[in-house]
Formats: structure tokens, C-alpha cells, sequence
């Protein structure tokens, strides 16, 4: 029996075709695509520049792109309030350090979650950053 039935989700085709009319929006007014790998990049160089800025001045990357807080950034901070709202109203947040799909799958262990989530996310941002981005 699936746990999740009674829970209000969005139609994911729906949520797709608005994330889609957004693309499209973006581009259309702005000429700029929406993404997330920049900033974490250019968040690094925020964090660092308070440490060195000096080092963070002289390194070819942000000698092209200043580290800064823009559109994109801000983009990235509404994904997280956007998802954090949508869990809320459909009454599916709660806070865990191992989800319950993956309990059942690999056991209750927060190391190895952790650890597999983290090795996970720098495949990911690896991806993101060779694709341009």
C-alpha cells in the first residue's frame, strides 16, 4: 500500500510543462537560461574571498566572472523556498537524515547516506560544470 496516496501533489506533467513555460519566458525576456551550477561556483568564490581575497582576484575563472550575488543566485534561493513551500502545503516535509526510500533500501546508516549524497552531488556539479554549465 503506498504511504503517499493520501498526500496533495502536484501533476507532474503540469509542474513540467510550468517549468518549461518558464524556460521559455526567461529566455524570451531576459535572453538568459536559468541555472544552478554558477552560483554554486560563485558562491565558493563569495566564501573564499572573505578568507583570501587576494587568491580568489588572481584565479582565471573569477578574473572572467566576479563572484557576486545575482539573478542567478537569487534563482537558486527560490528553488529552495519554492520546494520548501510545495512540501508544506502537499503535507509531505518532514526533517530526517535518512529518507525513507532509502531505509529500505541500504538500511538506516547517516555515514553511508551521507557520504553516497555527497559523492553524488560532485558527479553531478562535475557534469553540470563540463556541460558549460
Amino acid at each position: 500500500m503506498n504511504k503517499m496516496k493520501d498526500k496533495n501533489y502536484w501533476n507532474p506533467y503540469l509542474a513540467g510543462a510550468f517549468a518549461g513555460l518558464v524556460l521559455v519566458l526567461s529566455v524570451w525576456i531576459t535572453g538568459n537560461y536559468f541555472g544552478a551550477s554558477t552560483s554554486f561556483v560563485r558562491s565558493a568564490g563569495l566564501i573564499e574571498k572573505v578568507f583570501n581575497a587576494q587568491r580568489v582576484s588572481q584565479m582565471d575563472y573569477f578574473v572572467k566572472t566576479t563572484p557576486k550575488i545575482d539573478w542567478q543566485f537569487m534563482f537558486v534561493i527560490g528553488i529552495f523556498i519554492g520546494a520548501l513551500i510545495a512540501a508544506k502545503m502537499s503535507g509531505t516535509y518532514k526533517v530526517q537524515a535518512v529518507p525513507d526510500m532509502w531505509q529500505e533500501k541500504f538500511g538506516s546508516n547517516i555515514t553511508k547516506r551521507a557520504m553516497v549524497g555527497f559523492i553524488g552531488g560532485i558527479v553531478a556539479m562535475f557534469g553540470a560544470r563540463l556541460a558549460g554549465g
